[in-house]
């Protein structure tokens, strides 16, 4: 009977994701394509190792591993409209410096990946620590999903730098036998929330414009007014909310204000993020075409700027508390 190790599982399950985030054929997904592709590797080479004893692989394994938190970091940072060529170097130096421990120091090679995993894991919650708004080359629509994503991916980094740690303590308390399991679950789980993480971000992604000023003075009262004021209008004016892939940026764009003033604006005066403000007017216009016509639920949702069901849904009931179809039955227009 053929032996098929679980790595080949996961490597398939995120290779199908992979081709579906493909067929997208988005420029802006190409960090996320690369992630997933690299857990699709890693995934493979954990299933040659241990599945199938392939001793080469383990030499592979490690460079592979290095390479993982700097693609995650790429991967979000391209969901941020902001400069960051300070630190592009950061996403080439863990893979070098894992090759020349392979070939100057082998024994330092699990302690540079514990610092590794650990140090991207806190450069992406840094950037989560400004909430899903931060996220302003996201659609709007799927900012919070692609937030807990950026927080799941720095967890599984701390995950697999707990795993690596485990190894080293295996080691030094004698109990190298155990070492097997420990490394084949850490590239197991590891690969996968990345990967998983990976695709669920990369669907709130929409081809880049170019970048606009972001920099701005801290918005008095009477400026967050003038900044709440002019965003209304033109949601008003031109249901700038019915385009699904609107983000922060392009809102940004349209109304001549740096996203960081209407953000600012929107969580001081109307005490809620972008998307939620955003999802206010999507659902009232959702509430318009429910009353006043004939229109399937979904073609409503569709025509309000929502792109999934579960999302129209659950801002629907944050907003009215009922359901679309328990509101329509309830108000429809006689």
């Amino acid at each position: 009977m053929l032996f098929v190790p679980l790595p080949f599982v996961i490597a398939l399950l995120l290779f199908l994701r992979f081709v579906a985030l493909l067929r997208r054929q988005e420029v802006g997904n190409r960090p996320f394509l690369a992630l997933i592709g690299l857990c699709v590797l890693q995934s493979i080479a954990v299933g040659l190792r241990w599945g199938y004893d392939v001793t080469a692989i383990r030499f592979v394994l490690p460079v592979l591993a290095g390479g993982l938190p700097p693609l995650a970091l790429a991967s979000f940072q391209s969901l941020i409209h902001r400069d960051r060529a300070d630190i592009r170097w950061l996403n080439i130096a863990p893979p070098l410096v894992i090759v020349a421990l392979l070939v100057l120091a082998p024994s330092f090679i699990d302690s540079a990946l514990v610092v590794i995993f650990v140090g991207y894991a806190v450069i992406l919650l840094r950037l989560a620590h400004a909430g899903p708004d931060g996220l302003d080359a996201a659609r709007l629509d799927g900012a919070a999903g692609a937030h807990k994503a950026l927080l799941i991916a720095a967890f599984a980094l701390c995950l697999s730098a707990s795993f690596d740690i485990a190894v080293l303590l295996a080691i030094e308390w004698g109990y190298a036998e155990d070492v097997p399991m420990i490394v084949s679950n850490a590239n197991l789980l590891g690969p996968l929330l990345v990967g998983l993480t990976a695709t669920v971000a990369a669907r709130a992604h929409v081809p880049l414009a170019p970048s606009e000023e972001t920099e701005g003075d801290v918005a008095a009262a009477e400026r967050d007014r003038d900044v709440l004021e002019r965003v209304d209008r033109l949601l008003k004016e031109q249901k700038l909310f019915r385009d699904d892939n609107l983000t922060l940026g392009r809102l940004a764009r349209r109304a001549g204000v740096p996203a960081r003033q209407i953000s600012g604006a929107i969580n001081r005066l109307a005490g809620k993020n972008v998307s939620q403000y955003i999802n206010d007017f999507r659902i009232a216009e959702a509430c318009r075409l429910l009353r006043e016509t004939d229109m399937p639920l979904t073609a409503a949702m569709l025509e309000s700027g929502f792109q999934t069901k579960s999302n129209f849904n659950r801002e629907f009931r944050r907003v009215i508390a009922q359901s679309p179809a328990t509101w329509r039955a309830e108000n429809r227009s006689i």
